[in-house]
């Protein structure tokens, strides 16, 4: 079983400014990959889509939501895990579930062909996605 997770930092509006002060901070840094939304996107134009950067040799994802959200950071920061199968992703939906909470049940959302967000027993929080 082979899972690739990674530390998702959602903001709204700071994650480029996040993103350098962490890499500013930490040695063998730096930025991996970044998409900006474009000059269509509104107020979001220049933000950061997809930020991928290496903290001290681990890498890490930040992003710029473009959707307002009614919780603060504790769920923002997850560990995002991608998922080879349904059955492994079901196992780690049950599992970290089981005296948690759940904040998006397993479901397709367009984005994804199966994904779930869900709290674990101790507030971590995790997102479940199905490669």
């Amino acid at each position: 079983m082979s899972n690739n997770i990674t530390p998702f930092l959602m903001f709204e509006g700071k994650a480029e400014e996040a993103m350098n002060l962490y890499i500013s901070l930490f040695s063998h840094s730096s930025v991996i990959k970044l998409e900006r939304y474009g000059v269509n996107d509104g107020e979001m134009a220049g933000k950061i889509k997809i930020a991928y950067f290496e903290l001290n040799g681990r890498e890490y994802m930040a992003i710029d939501s473009n959707v307002k959200h009614a919780f603060t950071f504790t769920p923002s920061f997850s560990l995002f895990v991608e998922c080879e199968t349904e059955k492994e992703l079901t196992h780690f939906f049950n599992s970290l579930t089981k005296e948690g909470e759940v904040l998006m049940p397993l479901d397709h959302y367009g984005f994804s062909k199966k994904f779930a967000w869900v709290n674990d027993q101790f507030g971590i929080s995790w997102q479940l996605n199905l490669s």
